[in-house]
């Protein structure tokens, strides 16, 4: 059973989101009015994971994320934004926090992101002292468009970085999340030309293997069929360069926003790509926009590099 600190200081909202919680998982909800007042919890008891808001008073979203990276590094934070406070979630992002469910999606969005962050927080160690000893590898997979593929490789990606002691926590965590979205996008809206709509509706219930109907159809039609996602996976001392592309017919780049950009969060413009592109150092795409590669340095060289 997983422990939850919902942090807002309107109470119909943390009660709306602890219900919604409570109702479709098995977890124990608690509260906090603010950033300030959740840090003070947590000296008692270390949850699983934060779902805050971005405006509160005494101490806000943006700096309670600053501080949980200081202070509780494996504890992803959720961000919950509101119409407005789009900026302000863009530079939490960039400090740490783990994901955001804008708050008009509650109902739809909230369950799906927790359950996945919990997920990738949760990933198996059992190669832990082995992987402690890993200093560069690389990978190339071809790997067939099988929704269970892509938390097998997540899980192997942060089990390589968290060997090699790249980063902390966090930083694994979002680095599987960068991973994890890259990948769906190459399956579902690169090789089996699913719509973004389509995607939206079936993308949860495809990865918990509840409804795979359209996937398999398309997954056995041609051209479809026979398109595979190819990905390169490059760990060194200095960097992870990750390499994802599919063999579908890419989309345009100018569509995109630029990534400081509020409008990035918003549904229509992708949430997949504003998360990558907070998460990962560098972010490049090819001119068919079928390829993404993306580059996360190690925690070690940043401190270097500004001393």
């Amino acid at each position: 059973m997983s422990n939850i600190l919902v942090v807002d200081d309107a109470a119909v909202d943390r009660r709306l989101v602890g219900g919604l919680l409570q109702k479709h998982l098995e977890c124990t909800v608690y509260y906090a009015a603010n950033g300030a007042e959740a840090l003070a919890r947590m000296q008692d008891a270390t949850p699983d994971l934060v779902l805050t808001d971005v405006a509160m008073p005494v101490l806000d979203g943006l700096e309670l994320v600053t501080a949980m990276r200081t202070h509780h590094p494996q504890v992803p934070v959720v961000l919950m934004t509101a119409h407005g406070s789009e900026a302000m979630a863009l530079e939490a992002l960039d400090r740490g926090a783990a994901s955001y469910v804008p708050k008009s999606q509650l109902a739809d969005k909230l369950m799906s992101t927790v359950e996945e962050v919990l997920a990738l927080a949760r990933a198996n160690r059992s190669h832990e002292q082995l992987l402690r000893c890993l200093r560069l590898c690389d990978f190339v997979f071809s790997l067939d468009n099988e929704p269970a593929l892509i938390d097998a490789l997540v899980d192997l990606v942060q089990q390589m970085i968290e060997g090699a002691g790249m980063c902390d926590f966090t930083g694994r965590l979002r680095i599987g999340l960068a991973l994890k979205e890259a990948l769906l996008n190459a399956m579902f809206h690169g090789n089996l030309e699913i719509s973004r709509e389509e995607i939206e509706q079936l993308q949860d219930r495809v990865i918990q293997t509840k409804d795979r109907s359209l996937v398999e159809v398309r997954r056995e039609q041609p051209p479809f069929r026979d398109r595979r996602i190819h990905v390169e996976i490059h760990l060194s001392p200095q960097e992870l360069r990750l390499v994802v592309r599919d063999e579908g017919k890419g989309f345009d780049l100018s569509a995109v926003p630029q990534p400081a950009d509020p409008a990035a969060l918003e549904p229509e413009h992708g949430r997949g790509l504003s998360l990558i592109r907070a998460f990962m150092d560098e972010v490049v795409y090819n001119v068919a926009g079928n390829e993404i590669a993306m580059v996360k340095r190690c925690a070690r060289q940043h401190d270097t590099s500004t001393r």
